[in-house]
Order: C-alpha cells, then structure tokens, then sequence
C-alpha cells in the first residue's frame, strides 16, 4: 500500500487562519500558566507582612511551585503521549487553575505550599505539551517566529499578574488575586472545543479519518491520495540514553549548555519572586514595585520576539551570548540609585536578555543534538534548568536574610548572567574548534582520494 508521510505536508504548508489560531490559543495558555507562575512574587511582600514569614521562609514557600513543575513536566510528558496532547493540556490547565484558586481559602504557610506545589504540577505540566504541539503545526520556515510568538504570552501573563495587582491588592487582598484564576476555567469549553489534537498522535492512534481532516486544515492545497496510509516519522530516539549526550565530542558543549540553562532559570525565578519585595525594601511603594514587575515582563515578551527574529539571521549561540552579556550589566546596575526612566528601561532590558533568553536556549539546544537524541537533550537541558529554577528564590530569601545593601543583592543576581555568558562563550569557541576539525578531516579526505585517483591512473 502506497504511504505518504505527514511531516513533509505540515512541513511545507502555507501559513493560514488555521496556524494563527494554533499560534493565539497556545499563547493564551501560556498566558495563564504565566499568571499562576508570577502571582508569587506579586503577593509576596503582603504575605511577609501578614504571615511573618522571614526571607528565608518566603523563599522555600515560592520553590514548591517550581518542585511541581520539574515533576510535571516529567509526568505529563509521557502521559500526554498516551492519552493525547489535548487531554494532557485540558488535565494540566485544570490542575494549575484549580489549585491556584484553592490558595485564597489558605490560611497557613503549609496549607499555601501544597496548593502551590499542585499548580506547579499543572504549569510545568502544560508548557512542554503546549510547546510540542505548536512546533507539531508550525510551517518550517516559521516555525522559530511562531514558537517565540507564542512563548510571549508566558511574559503576558507575567505582566498581567502584576497589572491586576497594582489594582486589586490595595482594595480586595491577596486572596482576590488567587480567586481569579478561576476565570481562566470558563473558557475551558472553547479552548477543548478549538484546540486541535495532535495529528502525529491520531495517526498512531489508527485514526485516519480525524487526521486526513486535521491535514486538510493545516494544508488545504495538499493533495492526499484517498488510498494512501498516512505514517508520522517520529522524530524522539528511541531510548537515547544520556551519557550518548557526551559521546563523540559533545561533552563540553553539553555542560555548556546545561550551565547556561542552570544559571538562566535561577536569574529569571529570583527575579520574578523577589524584584517587588527588594523595590519596596528600597523604598518604593507597592504599586510602583509591581509596576517593576510589568515592566521585566514586558521585556520578556519583547526579548523572546527579537530574539527569535535576531536568532533566525544571525548565529544563535552568539546572540544569546550578547543577551546574557547585556542582562548581566542591567542587572547588576538595578541596585544604584537611578532616575526612574532609567531603572525601568534597565529593568525592561533585563527581562528581555533572561525571560526572553529562554526560548534562544531551546533553539540552539534543539540545532546542538543530532535528531535522534534532539528529545533526551532537550529533556536534561530543561531539567538542569529547573534545578536552577528552584534555587533562585531559595537564593533570593537567604540574600534578604543576609541584610546586604541593596546593591550587593542585585550584584548577586547578576552573577549568573556573567557564569552563563562564559558558558556560551566556551560553546562558541568549542563549537568553533570542533567544526573546524571536522572541515580540516573533510579536507584531508578529499586529498587522500585525489592521490588515491592519481595513484590508480
């Protein structure tokens, strides 16, 4: 029977309505699981005050979201290859929705972290899930725009937790702020009802029908032989194991790039749980540190953007070398005292060159690993940058409970930025080596053939 591959299909289609609303409900996901992330670090100070939690305790209390998502991502991964990404993202969506709702009726420390850790189950659960599937329907020649398109909603929802409270915490309380993510829920039905499933999956699952009809809306110019079997090449290795991550020369710019994931998480989760608290600390009122908090996620959706676009055109290990370079030098310059233009646009630049930095560090990954083992890559990558993730605010709170000068605390954010920029800069000048290695032995080939040829005659 004559068997027509679906990767080239969705490959090659033209871009259409279909995509956009691929792109726009992807992004309106992680615009919530955006929300429930951030929503930390805008109630934290209030609960400091109300709780007497000391800097230590607040930043244990803001690391169990991050627990829940390293597990998350480690269970949701797998099961939403069994159940479906749909199913997967509707369970995750749920989870983090509900569970974040379920943390304005908290009344102790304690009871607030299990909520939190279950949220974070949900969001570290959804955001891969979410990812696989826009990469699934991108075009190829968009796929880079359109995936960074659609992480700048995670900024969104960032930037619309702290939106909502500069205006609710001063009226309602922190309570109001967990009780809206409840809305998200209403619009469950549509997102079920619109979301398509993953074609990869109905394919496997036997389900010709529902694929030739998803393939027909992603390309409707496609020419699909009624007869022919549809077969999805999958493109995860089959059981790759990690140590061939440092096989045959990759281990230098395997630890390169887990250094660099290690520290871009940390300097992203401290930031995001501590820059209100560290603003008011200086003297600035609530509002204006929650207005901080917009403007680094702002800059968030800014930096992935550009950076998609700057990465696309230019070598991606060097642009995300500037970013880490350039956030290094804004970071460190939040603890000076600066006129307040000033300190928003260091503020917006330092969110673009670390929220914004994520999605460049995905790519290179991604263009790093040979396709085979491109899935167990990007899987340990992630999971280092987790571990990062987590102690970033862990590090946040033990620098508050240090009493250093403001200063000093933003220097040691900063810090991180420095070790990832000479991470990259290593991967560059390795992958610069090895490349040219590589073309020396490809050149010595050539030679030895042409002596062989002249040799024979």
């Amino acid at each position: 029977m004559k068997t027509i591959e679906i990767n080239p299909i969705i490959d090659n289609a033209r871009f259409t309505r279909f995509h956009w609303m691929v792109v726009a409900l992807c992004a309106l996901l992680l615009i919530f699981d955006g929300y429930d992330l951030f929503i930390y670090g805008v109630v934290l100070p209030v609960l400091m005050t109300e709780w007497g939690l000391t800097p230590v305790q607040a930043g244990a209390l803001g690391s169990y979201a991050l627990f829940g998502m390293m597990f998350g991502a480690f269970i949701f991964g797998p099961l939403a290859d069994r159940i479906g990404r749909k199913k997967g993202i509707a369970i995750c969506f749920v989870m983090f929705s509900f569970a974040t709702f379920l943390n304005g009726f908290a009344t102790t420390p304690t009871e607030f972290g299990i909520y939190r850790f279950i949220a974070g189950l949900g969001c570290g659960g959804l955001m891969p899930n979410a990812v696989a599937l826009m990469n699934e329907y991108a075009p190829k020649r968009a796929r880079s725009t359109l995936v960074a398109l659609m992480f700048s909603g995670y900024s969104l929802g960032g930037m619309l937790s702290a939106g909502l409270g500069i205006y609710m915490l001063p009226r309602f309380g922190w309570q109001a702020m967990f009780f809206a993510a409840a809305v998200p829920m209403l619009l469950l039905p549509l997102i079920m009802w619109k979301l398509p499933e993953s074609v990869g999956f109905l394919v496997r699952q036997g389900k010709d029908k529902q694929a030739r009809d998803m393939l027909a809306r992603v390309s409707p110019d496609a020419k699909i032989d009624a007869d022919a079997r549809l077969v999805a090449v999958d493109a995860k290795g089959a059981g790759v194991p990690m140590l061939d991550l440092v096989k045959d020369g990759r281990a230098v710019g395997t630890f390169m790039i887990w250094l660099a994931f290690f520290c871009c998480l940390l300097m992203v989760y401290a930031l995001g749980s501590w820059l209100p608290k560290l603003m008011a600390g200086a003297g600035y009122s609530l509002g204006s540190s929650l207005s901080f908090l917009l403007a680094l996620n702002f800059g968030g959706m800014a930096g992935a953007i550009a950076g998609g676009w700057l990465g696309d055109r230019f070598s991606l290990p060097k642009v995300v070398l500037a970013f880490f370079a350039v956030g290094t030098v804004a970071i460190a310059l939040l603890g000076f005292n600066s006129p307040m233009p000033l300190l928003y646009l260091l503020i917006t630049i330092a969110g673009a060159t670390t929220i914004g930095t994520q999605i460049l560090l995905y790519a290179n990954t991604a263009q790093f690993y040979p396709l085979a083992m491109r899935s167990t890559g990007l899987g340990w990558a992630s999971g280092v940058g987790r571990t990062g993730a987590i102690v970033g605010p862990l590090l946040g709170g033990s620098l508050l409970a240090a009493k250093l000068p403001l200063n000093m605390n933003f220097l040691a954010f900063a810090l991180p930025g420095l070790v990832a920029a000479l991470a990259m800069g290593g991967f560059i000048l390795w992958y610069r080596r090895d490349a040219g290695l590589a073309q020396a032995s490809v050149a010595d080939t050539v030679k030895m053939q042409t002596v062989q040829a002249g040799l024979s005659r």
